[in-house]
């Protein structure tokens, strides 16, 4: 393993050239194997989706009893009998599941809200690539108590809960093992209208049984040097006579709320201020089932759970929290791009949205326009650190992707563009692709040009001073999967003048190169598995040619017995800080255990030994370390911990050594279910940063700190019919290092969602 001399950067198409003529030659990719198809019947006869398998239009169902443990096993008959049965009528796609256990008193079955149904526990389901593309699919997903999980899954963009659907679902723990039924309406599912012609759907099914190992049993086999999921569903026929469109659903609310804040400054009495009321829609309409077209008005967004804390202290570029908002989610799939241009969370505060989602034939698009208030942030790039400014303004935003399918692969277009108010703008547009010439190798990339006028407001940002900046991000990359070794290289190259201000670009200015590879061992009846030895390296640089950072990673990773995860990284780098380069060497674990019902997940992870002080360009010694648990008493409560601490020693250059800082998040999330449709969530979290001023090189608070608690009742007839009431408190330190009142909140929210 090298230590001090490093490879350069390449450019992206070198970078891609060198991985082909590295890896072994590739065959041309055999013809696919002929994998018999699922067969789905119509039921005539009523199905009450109950948990109880006895209604006569199962008799009429297909039945599907062929399945494989594809984890820890390599496509192995199940040790557990799964039985499954497919029906359609005119207007549901129906499911329903025997999963046989030995020990029903071990199955892990905890009620929760939606979502919330984590791979710790029981639960099946079916994924469904209803428009037979074998890229993407939706997954419908449920523990034996019918708590629902749904998400869209891409072998472009991975998996993603965060979109929601209509659909009914209902378990039971039964003597043998558990039932499931589900029942899923054609309007929740995105398909190509044929006239009510035969139609020919992609299909999984799917059971997860976590014990000693997490173990994964499916009706596809999973070839373990296939280079993707979605690809591997077998085809669905019998399906004909689907209806055509015409759904639509309308969700008006109101929300109200009184917010307290102190009457004269941090540490005076909190002074009510006027109750607020709002009111606001939002309307989907499917106007045939490959065509979504969504608006919204008012949009509130005020009960998304708040975001975990993370710790900001030396980080030098913004950092990333997911969206969860439901106006966003429709087609989110189609806004990720290798080059991450879209991140809706920039739209801040939309005061109307509109967006249509939809597929053409092999083509698919979405197209979101819609006025954003202002009040968040926007990301300033650049090449070794990030800055934010205030978007204090209005802008109108349009955001647009166009994608062709080619059989497994896909070429692509991008459109984004934010028009601010008084005429600034930032604009970016540009082709990518994904190309899998194998089974086992693909290709992707893209490249967008970016033009931009900023605002004329230098009292928010040095920059903001009416320039005209333009650029250009690419990125290339190719991954090979075999049935024991992996592959991974990279390059991308971010122009100093590029701008994204309707996504995530925090580096600008830049050429990367990155590659990564693996050797994995699945020994059978051990303690362990699956493990994996793997190296990678990275090296990044300016424009200019110097050095931003460059090292080389090896490490291992094995699952084991009590269903855990270990992971252990050797890291050996250069990295720059202000105007110097500095090594350092880190060790960094992780340990994931998930030994039961009640203790459901502990988690460690963290990084130990040197570190560098961006702030006064100097190298110390630290660590952060990360701890989780998720802990169920009973299947009704739910407490949900995590605490992180970072800190770094440092020696100034008069020679005093100490601490500079210790930094902290503690977060404490109680919920307890009273059944499906209703819950009391209580969360607790404190973030606080200790300092010595006279270790820094410039002047700063010896101490900051915060507290945010919150408490929601919440009931649910589904994720749009809703009753919120809920209180928020927010304390800060002052100067005596006093927790005192910062606002107080009361507020509710009630939406009702009317279908047709």
């Amino acid at each position: 393993m090298p230590t001090r001399d490093f490879a350069p950067a390449l450019p992206a198409a070198a970078v891609l050239a060198l991985a082909l003529l590295a890896a072994p030659p590739a065959a041309a990719e055999p013809p696919p194997e002929a994998v018999a198809p699922v067969e789905i019947r119509r039921v005539r006869s009523a199905i009450a989706i109950d948990g109880d398998l006895a209604d006569p239009g199962w008799t009429e169902a297909a039945r599907v009893e062929t399945w494989y443990e594809t984890n820890p096993g390599d496509n192995l008959p199940p040790k557990q009998k799964n039985v499954a049965w497919l029906g359609y009528d005119d207007q549901f796609l129906y499911a329903a599941f025997e999963f046989e256990d030995p020990e029903p008193h071990r199955i892990r079955a905890p009620l929760a809200d939606r979502d919330e149904v984590p791979s710790t526990t029981d639960y099946g389901g079916v994924i469904v690539d209803a428009t037979n593309d074998g890229k993407t699919a939706q997954m419908f997903l449920a523990n034996p108590r019918g708590i629902q999980y749904d998400a869209i899954s891409s072998d472009a963009a991975g998996e993603d809960s965060a979109p929601d659907f209509y659909w009914d679902s209902a378990g039971r723990i039964t003597p043998r093992g558990w039932a499931l039924e589900m029942r899923i309406p054609f309007s929740s599912l995105r398909y190509r209208s044929n006239g009510g012609g035969p139609a020919t759907w992609g299909i999984m099914l799917y059971r997860n049984r976590p014990r000693d190992f997490r173990y994964q049993h499916f009706t596809s086999r999973l070839p373990r040097d296939v280079n993707c999921f979605i690809c591997n569903v077998r085809p669905m026929v019998g399906l004909e006579g689907l209806p055509g469109g015409g759904h639509w659903v309308v969700a008006p609310f109101a929300t109200g709320a009184q917010l307290s804040t102190p009457r004269g400054g941090l540490g005076t009495p909190l002074e009510d201020g006027d109750p607020e009321g709002e009111a606001g829609v939002d309307v989907k309409w499917l106007p045939n089932p490959a065509t979504v077209v969504d608006a919204t008005l008012n949009p509130d967004f005020s009960q998304v759970e708040s975001d975990v804390a993370q710790i900001a202290a030396n980080e030098r570029f913004a950092l990333f929290f997911p969206e969860r908002r439901p106006f966003f989610l429709e087609g989110i799939d189609l806004f990720s791009t290798p080059v991450r241009a879209v991140y809706t969370r920039s739209f801040t505060a939309p005061r109307w949205g509109l967006r249509a989602t939809g597929e053409v034939g092999d083509s698919s698009y979405v197209l979101l326009v819609g006025e954003d208030e202002g009040g968040g942030s926007v990301i300033l790039p650049g090449a070794n650190s990030s800055s934010l400014a205030e978007q204090d303004f209005e802008s109108h935003v349009t955001i647009g992707r166009w994608r062709r399918d080619l059989g497994r692969s896909f070429v692509s277009v991008l459109y984004s563009g934010r028009e601010v108010e008084g005429g600034a703008y930032n604009r970016l547009i540009g082709p990518d692709f994904r190309w899998r010439p194998t089974a086992s190798d693909t290709i992707g990339g893209q490249i967008v040009f970016s033009e931009s006028e900023t605002p004329v407001r230098p009292d928010l940002a040095e920059e903001w001073d009416g320039r005209t900046l333009s650029g250009h991000a690419a990125e290339l990359w190719w991954s090979r999967n075999l049935e024991a070794w992996d592959f991974f290289l990279q390059g991308n190259e971010t122009g100093a003048g590029f701008r994204a201000d309707n996504g995530f670009v925090p580096e600008a200015g830049i050429r990367a190169g990155y590659g990564e590879m693996g050797y994995t061992f699945y020994p059978e009846d051990r303690p362990v598995s699956r493990l994996r030895l793997f190296t990678f390296g990275s090296y990044y640089e300016d424009e200019h040619g110097a050095l931003l950072r460059r090292g080389i990673t090896p490490g291992f990773g094995l699952d084991g017995k009590l269903n855990s995860f270990v992971r252990l990284e050797l890291a050996a780098e250069d990295v720059r800080g202000i105007a110097r380069v500095h090594r350092r060497y880190q060790v960094r674990p992780v340990v994931q255990i998930r030994p039961g019902r009640r203790v459901q997940q502990l988690t460690f992870e963290a990084v130990l030994g040197d570190e560098v002080d961006f702030a006064n360009d100097r190298l110390g010694e630290g660590a952060t370390i990360f701890l989780g648990a998720d802990l169920r008493p009973t299947d009704h409560l739910r407490f949900d911990l995590l605490g992180t601490r970072r800190w770094l020693d440092v020696t100034a250059a008069d020679g005093r050594s100490g601490r500079l800082f210790t930094a902290d998040v503690a977060r404490l999330r109680a919920v307890y279910t009273f059944n499906a449709r209703s819950w009391l969530r209580l969360i607790g979290q404190w973030v606080e940063a200790d300092r010595d001023p006279t270790l820094y090189t410039f002047a700063i608070d010896d101490r900051s700190g915060s507290f945010a608690g919150s408490a929601v009742l919440a009931y649910k007839l589904n994720w749009q019919s809703v009753v919120y009431l809920g209180y928020s408190d927010g304390r800060e330190l002052d100067l005596r290092d006093d927790l005192q009142p910062a606002e107080r909140q009361l507020f509710f929210k009630l939406s009702y969602a009317f279908q047709g």
